[in-house]
């Protein structure tokens, strides 16, 4: 049984007329007779009755009507679904990204992937620079959103957004009311951060501040979950880094307290980033949808 002899005999079952339906197939009527002939061997039984005066379906031909129509439609959808595929239309993302990306970035990007590309999946993924980063290696996301410009060849990326780096208190630590405080007052803070390798820029920024500001910094903890940190500054008198916290709670009522640091004032940049040459068409529809974004970004500085 062959596809084109399904659609002729769809075509004389629409039309009850062998000219008509050659024509809508752009066939010669002897090769649409010759298709219904081959289509009724394969069946095993007579499809259509056609005389001098009409054409008319026979009672296999009614039944096996609505079962060629289903298998015509599911071919035509599964041609479309793999054209879909691969104009990016349609298929799946992984994205991984980073707390900021998820506050700043992530809402009106994946609003518009909604409404331009619905049937595009994505799945996030959060998680800090390094491991994101080693996930985009390893073909386990498609796309990453890191902070700082990431380091080797096989990484394409593209800036998104500067932040203003804080610190982060507990709500009972006296710096809690303040709006702000210098950064050489940290030589005198008990701290705690997390390992390079978890986020290199922000750990460069927070030391080259410290440096800057003729300090040596206090780490009396390194943490490398962030909720750990918050909650742990939450209860201690020590002062964690974050580039924002924006609606973050540690739990229940209790809030994590950004405090303003300046002279200086250490700052991050947000990037997007993918493997160079090995990204999908669903996930060049996300990039689109970014770099959208990163031009709303670049217009509206963003406060903490």
């Amino acid at each position: 049984m062959e596809f084109r002899h399904l659609e002729s005999f769809l075509a004389i079952a629409e039309e009850l007329h062998f000219g008509r339906a050659a024509a809508k197939l752009h066939l010669a009527q002897p090769s649409l007779s010759q298709h219904l002939q081959r289509l009724e061997r394969s069946v095993g039984t007579e499809l259509v009755a056609r005389t001098s005066h009409e054409v008319r379906l026979t009672p296999a031909g009614e039944a096996f009507r609505d079962q060629a129509r289903a298998i015509v439609a599911q071919v035509y959808k599964a041609g479309q679904t793999a054209r879909e595929a691969a104009a990016g239309r349609s298929g799946h993302v992984d994205v991984a990204y980073n707390f900021a990306a998820g506050q700043h970035v992530l809402p009106a990007v994946l609003t518009t992937m909604h409404t331009d590309h619905p049937n595009v999946g994505v799945t996030l993924h959060e998680m800090r620079t390094g491991p994101q980063l080693q996930a985009l290696r390893a073909g386990d996301v498609d796309v990453a959103m890191v902070y700082g410009r990431p380091v080797g060849a096989e990484f394409e990326s593209r800036p998104l957004a500067k932040f203003p780096l804080v610190a982060v208190v507990g709500p009972n630590h006296r710096w809690a009311g303040r709006p702000g405080a210098s950064f050489s007052e940290l030589a005198h803070e008990p701290c705690i951060l997390f390992g390079r390798e978890q986020c290199p820029a922000m750990y460069d920024s927070i030391f080259g501040a410290a440096s800057s500001s003729g300090i040596t910094l206090n780490v009396e903890h390194e943490v490398d979950d962030p909720g750990a940190v918050a909650i742990m500054t939450s209860v201690k008198p020590l002062v964690g880094f974050a580039s924002t916290l924006r609606g973050r709670h540690i739990s229940g009522n209790v809030r994590a307290v950004p405090v303003r640091l300046f002279d200086p004032v250490p700052t991050v940049e947000l990037y997007v980033a993918w493997l160079s040459g090995k990204t999908s068409p669903a996930a060049e529809l996300f990039l689109d949808c970014v770099e959208a974004q990163a031009s709303v970004l670049g217009e509206e500085p963003l406060q903490v």
